[in-house]
Formats: C-alpha cells, structure tokens, sequence
C-alpha cells in the first residue's frame, strides 16, 4: 500500500450510507461525460466499510484501456488498494464496463474520495464513509 500525507481533504459531502434502490452495497460514482463508474463493496466483518479493516470492492467502469484507482482521506492521506486491481473476467453483476476487484485498508475514518481512471481517457470518482 502507499500512503502520501498532506493537502487539503475532499470539499464534498459525505452520503450517510451508500447504496441504491436495488442494491444498498452498491455505489454509483460520476464520471466524465459517456461513462459510468460504479463501486460493490463487500464490508468484512459487519455492515459497512471500516478503517484499519482489510475490505474488498468491486469496481465497474466504461472505457477503455487499463485501470488505474486510488483514494483521499478526510485529511487528505492517499492510498492505493492494498491488492488489485485484478480484472474480473465473469460475474453476475451487470452494471456497464469492464470489471475489477480491489483490496483496500483505509487508515482512518471519515469520507474517503476515490478516484479512477482509464488510459483510454474515462475518469470517475465515488465517495465512500469509513466507520
């Protein structure tokens, strides 16, 4: 994992819980005009996603090219997954893109922003709560 230190933390505000109608694990992120980035997270342990926690998310994102993800704390450290992003070639989930696994180990609580990228020019961000 990396981790950078310093800069000002995320300006949005955090959602008090993710999820959708369909799915309340599931986190629609924005992206850049013509793609869509969406996040399944899979809390360890309990409902949520909490820090100094090993936790897996699934990301889902159009474009092209490889990916590239990584998050800003509230303070504005900068992590990168712990493992992944590993592309997954099968699954049952069935929002748009291409799809990849992630590792990650949040080391403080709060609102983290994630941040994607394809080489082929698509860029999206999620937040996330970390209990």
């Amino acid at each position: 994992m990396t981790v950078t230190g310093g800069g000002a933390g995320p300006t949005d505000i955090c959602p008090a819980s993710p999820g959708t109608a369909e799915n309340p694990l599931e986190v629609q992120g924005v992206a850049d005009a013509g793609n869509s980035f969406w996040g399944l997270l899979f809390p360890r342990g309990g409902p949520g996603l909490h820090a100094g926690r090993d936790e897996k998310i699934v990301w889902r994102m159009t474009g092209s090219g490889t990916f590239e993800v990584r998050a800003t704390g509230p303070d504005g450290t900068t992590v990168e997954p712990i493992w992944g992003p590993t592309s997954h070639q099968g699954s049952s989930w069935t929002r748009p893109g291409d799809e990849w696994g992630t590792g990650w180990n949040f080391p403080t609580a709060g609102c983290w922003t994630v941040r994607a990228s394809r080489s082929g020019g698509a860029t999206g961000s999620a937040l996330l709560r970390v209990g």
